[in-house]
């Protein structure tokens, strides 16, 4: 399978390379991750960031980790390295499923091939299986576009929070892959993007995204979202996600539930798109999500700009969860997810 390279990633063989989503869209900007230990970084730091670019991007560290380790003779010494690169990477980011998902998934092929194969043999599987991750995700992520732009008529006009683009996946994305497919088969959209405090993805990423594309799209503020629900101006909502647990309750970026709880107000369908792999059916409800607290400063200052006292305490949770009964449907790969959540999505996950 030959290596990957898109908007998000570089996969060179030897090495990750990755778009530093922190600067977008002042600078283009690439981190270069020659091994595990700077896939946890930039992970952690948000060089990469939205759940299955995160998934993709772990699997191609836990390939990073058995090529550092290809040298030790004993299987076993290696198999427990790789352990310790499973946990690294599966300590950068507590609420995105995907991660955990795409380290199972390598853990898996290694542990299935472990004893019939060398450990070079074993570099080279898992390597095959990251890009397979990677290619999938693309995939998905188009058939997930398919499956979404059916809910959009011609004329719509859409509002999305955060960025649940290309840069939040592979390539193409989820909420904004709806978008393009809408686009695509010759609908006119227009779309109306959240600034997304703290870290600004909406006004930084979705927004340098879609005028790339050429989609129309107007950026507001994040407390302006009401007002142009009242004002008539948004047809439907489409978010991504980070996790979606068993009853449909959904974690993504904070200020989502507030969204959320507006177009439920306004009587304006609110659409989660997502893979099949943010759904976390061992998580019974919201309740379950771990929410990640992330640094203060990315409160305190925009980019070096301090915006706050020094001694104002600060709150920053980086996701919120907005429970089922708010989301009019999920959009996956396989088909859109109505209620009854739970039922649905226990089919849908075990065909």
């Amino acid at each position: 399978m030959k290596n990957i390279k898109t908007m998000t990633m570089e996969w060179t063989g030897n090495s990750l390379v990755l778009i530093d989503q922190r600067y977008l869209p002042l600078e283009e900007k690439y981190v270069e991750c020659r091994n595990y230990l700077d896939v946890a970084n930039s992970i952690k730091d948000m060089v990469v960031r939205g759940a299955p670019a995160i998934g993709a991007t772990a699997a191609f560290g836990f390939v990073l980790g058995a090529k550092e380790f290809s040298h030790l003779s004993d299987k076993n010494l290696f198999l427990n390295k790789l352990d310790e690169v499973k946990n690294s990477l599966s300590k950068t980011r507590p609420t995105a499923v995907n991660l955990f998902w795409a380290l199972n998934r390598m853990d898996k092929v290694l542990k299935d091939s472990f004893q019939n194969e060398e450990t070079n043999d074993l570099v080279k599987t898992l390597e095959e299986e990251a890009l397979k991750i990677a290619y999938e995700d693309i995939e998905i992520n188009k058939q997930i576009g398919k499956n979404g732009e059916t809910l959009l008529n011609d004329g719509d006009t859409v509002l999305t929070h955060c960025n649940a683009g290309a840069l939040a996946t592979v390539d193409y994305g989820t909420a904004l892959g709806v978008i393009r497919a809408a686009v695509e088969n010759g609908k006119d959209i227009q779309v109306y993007a959240d600034e997304t405090r703290p870290y600004l993805q909406g006004a930084r990423l979705t927004v340098w995204e879609l005028v790339k594309s050429g989609i129309k799209t107007t950026l507001i503020t994040d407390n302006m979202a009401g007002w142009v629900m009242k004002q008539g101006k948004i047809n439907a909502i489409i978010v991504g996600a980070d996790r979606i647990a068993r009853n449909g309750d959904v974690a993504n970026k904070i200020g989502t539930y507030s969204v959320a709880v507006l177009a439920k107000r306004h009587g304006i369908p609110f659409y989660v798109a997502a893979p099949l792999s943010t759904i976390d059916i061992e998580t019974k409800d919201g309740e379950g999500i771990p929410i990640e607290e992330r640094n203060h400063n990315e409160v305190r200052f925009c980019h070096k700009t301090r915006l706050v006292p020094d001694d104002v305490n600060i709150y920053n949770p980086a996701f919120d969860v907005t429970p089922n009964e708010l989301v009019t449907a999920i959009i996956t790969e396989k088909k859109v997810l109505r209620s009854p959540y739970e039922k649905n999505i226990m089919e849908v996950v075990t065909l």
